[in-house]
């Protein structure tokens, strides 16, 4: 069927399908639910971009065709699930490939019913007719927005029939995202395939990696191992940053040659059956970290142990970030990078926030299919009046999926000892949250200093 499947069970996508039914007749008793996937993207002219599906279309169906629409029609216990996608033509899959079609689209997806894609301007008006609730991305895209409202004025143009257009709009975004946030038993199996692949490809980069390389040549270690192991795609954008392109925090592979003496910052994931990976390591070019790099690199190394500590069930979110802030606020100022003069004290260097210079993104995110993966980072609240920094951190639970990544990024500065300058350490791990404690699934790379010491002597 798909040719990102590598194992396709429908009853996975008819259950999530049917649980966002049973919230949406929680929310307002039912009404339809319309989710389109990814639009194609040409990169110039007779030539596209790689085509990705939409994350949250790809969640509730597991087809990853362009050109389709999920229809879920919800009243009282009934679930009627409609699909729109792209119909067979021959001479376009000689070009393009093969296509799934509507004649067997209910019967490989486990829909109730399939239509062209070309019906979707007859058939929605008469599925949106007479329900109370239209569920919709809202301001998501002008071609969304301006599709939904020619439906709804088909329907409009139907009252003195009798028929009546939706009274209520809501975003479907809010219930699935929701759902996506926990991940299920399958989900973190396929993610731990990521996971595996992405530390292998780390760990091979690691290995080959050799002064007067460049940065491009590394990453095409990574993307190598990726393919090789059979991800389909890169989750993200590959960083592979040397010397002060460390201290960018979202540089791309460049041309920058791999010099003695300094460090490389890879920070690379795969992307498996729709999951991501994200990992992130820094190692010396040539094999053995200096005093200055091996100082801040335990540093780092040590924030991270903390956050993994503090990354438990019932603690929040924010929490493995604070415990790595003072971890690595503590490490600056016993390097003296921030004066203790200054700060009078290591919690008043917390509430001055003087690491921003050093450290200045959240240690943690949500992962899953997407990199940043989905889900509100604060308690969800009914009332739309609250300020957003007035609502409580969201407590883990077990079945959510995080990174953990502190880093220390050290500018030229008249204040900072020439020896610390252009120094960019980040380590990342990708760890599920399990009621027995926080399970890492990336660690098949070293990650202490003297592991990566060795693995790269040993590689020689």
């Amino acid at each position: 069927m798909s040719q990102l499947h590598t194992s396709f069970n429908p009853s996975i996508y008819a259950a999530r399908r049917a649980r966002l039914a049973e919230l949406m007749r929680q929310h307002t008793g039912g009404g339809l639910a319309l989710i389109a996937t990814a639009p194609e993207a040409f990169r110039n002219r007779d030539s596209d971009y790689p085509y990705r599906h939409d994350s949250d279309f790809f969640y509730l169906t597991g087809f990853d065709e362009p050109g389709a629409t999920l229809a879920l029609n919800v009243s009282g216990t009934q679930l009627e699930t409609h699909l729109f996608c792209r119909p067979k033509d021959p001479e376009r899959e000689i070009w393009d490939g093969w296509r799934l079609g509507p004649e067997a689209a209910p019967e490989k997806l486990g829909v109730d019913f399939a239509h062209a894609n070309q019906a979707l301007d007859t058939k929605l008006p008469e599925l949106i007719a007479d329900q109370t609730a239209l569920y919709t991305r809202l301001a998501n895209s002008a071609e969304n927005d301006r599709r939904v409202r020619y439906w709804i004025e088909q329907v409009r143009q139907q009252a003195r029939a009798g028929v009546n257009a939706p009274s209520q709009l809501h975003d479907i975004e809010a219930l699935v995202h929701e759902m996506r946030l926990l991940k299920s038993v399958d989900e973190i199996a396929t993610m731990r395939q990521a996971a595996a692949i992405s530390a292998r490809a780390h760990l091979r980069a690691m290995q080959k990696c050799r002064a007067g390389m460049y940065e491009y040549q590394i990453e095409a270690e990574l993307l190598h191992e990726f393919r090789h192991s059979g991800a389909q795609s890169v989750a993200y954008n590959s960083i592979v940053a040397t010397g002060a392109n460390a201290c960018v925090l979202h540089y791309r592979a460049g041309a920058t040659e791999l010099r003695n003496g300094e460090l490389c910052l890879i920070d690379a994931g795969c992307e498996l059956d729709g999951y991501a990976s994200d990992i992130t390591r820094t190692f010396p070019v040539n094999g053995v970290f200096s005093g200055p790099q091996r100082a801040l690199y335990d540093i780092t190394q040590t924030a991270q142990a903390a956050a993994i500590a503090a990354a438990l069930v019932g603690n929040t979110f924010i929490q493995p970030h604070e415990a790595a802030l003072r971890v690595l606020t503590q490490g600056l100022i016993d390097e003296k990078l921030i004066a203790l003069s200054e700060v009078g004290s290591l919690d008043n260097a917390l509430e001055l926030a003087a690491y921003k210079p050093f450290y200045m993104h959240r240690t943690s995110h949500w992962l899953g299919m997407d990199v940043h993966d989905v889900g509100s980072y604060r308690e969800p609240s009914e009332d739309l009046t609250q300020n957003k920094q007035d609502k409580p951190w969201r407590k883990l639970q077990a079945g959510m999926v995080i990174t953990v990544e502190p880093g220390l990024y050290i500018r030229p500065s008249a204040t900072v000892p020439e020896a610390f300058w252009n120094i960019g350490i980040r380590i990342e791990d990708d760890a599920v949250i399990t009621a027995q404690g926080c399970d890492l699934i990336s660690r098949g790379v070293p990650v202490l200093a003297n592991e990566i010491e060795r693995t790269m002597r040993e590689s020689e």
